[in-house]
């Protein structure tokens, strides 16, 4: 069962990458691309004035990176996030007191996109590829990463938090309570962790809220779409199941 519940996460990961994808190409692109006209003005006016300006080789053309490359990215990205999803249905399933399969799985899509990426967006937002400086990008993606793993650690803990307070308080004080404790515990990762400003002097405002705001909005698209399609074809597969039980027995 646990294999095909997988599969079925994989498939939903492809289904959730293919919008994601889509998305990402109609809206992030352009913003991209007025980005980039700004570095590469920023180039050309400090190649006028003899001042040395780093540029990185472009290695594939735009045209390359926002379709085969960015696909790609997104389809690799969107078919692992679909496997992990699946392990985790797995565990909470089988800990689950009588939990419908598709409510189950939408809460779940609810956590992974709050606890993966809005928590440690509030803290590192993506920005588009004109900002960013060479000797600060390494720095910034490994602090990135460690947000992420507090803030997925930390979920856990709250929910493992809310079940143990459950029966004692009731299950909306306890949820409540380990929410909270969950915003505190953020919080203080947060205060500790350094922040990183890449933003270069001059860069229009609007481009760098659209392409967050877009970012944003891309995954979401993946979580919403992973988690829809998993509820329902887990929903399928473990009521075929149960209606083996009941007529075997």
């Amino acid at each position: 069962m646990e294999k095909r519940l997988i599969a079925r996460g994989l498939l939903a990961g492809a289904v959730g990458a293919l919008l994601a994808f889509g998305f990402a190409r109609l809206f992030a692109e352009p913003v991209v691309g007025r980005a980039i006209a700004f570095e590469d003005g920023r180039a050309d006016a400090a190649h006028a004035l003899g001042v040395p300006h780093e540029h990185g080789v472009e290695l594939f053309s735009r045209g390359v990176q926002g379709n085969a490359g960015l696909g790609f990215g997104v389809l690799i990205f969107g078919l692992a996030m679909g496997a992990l999803f699946a392990v985790a249905f797995c565990v909470a399933y089988g800990r689950a007191e009588s939990a419908a399969p598709q409510a189950l799985s939408l809460r779940l899509a609810a956590g992974a996109f709050t606890a993966t990426y809005l928590v440690p967006f509030v803290k590192y937002p993506p920005n588009p590829p004109a900002v960013g400086q060479a000797d600060t990008i390494g720095s910034r993606t490994l602090w990135y990463l460690v947000m992420v793993l507090a803030s997925a650690v930390l979920a856990i803990a709250a929910v493992w938090l809310g079940r143990r307070l459950a029966a004692r308080l009731g299950v909306w004080n306890a949820g409540l309570i380990a929410a909270g404790a969950y915003v505190v515990a953020v919080a203080l990762v947060m205060l500790i962790l350094p922040t990183i400003a890449e933003t270069p002097a001059g860069f229009p405002a609007d481009v760098l809220y659209e392409f967050r705001l877009v970012s944003l909005g891309t995954q979401l698209v993946l979580w919403v779409t992973i988690g829809l399609v998993f509820s329902v074809l887990a929903g399928r597969l473990l009521g075929e199941g149960a209606e083996r039980v009941k007529s075997s027995g």
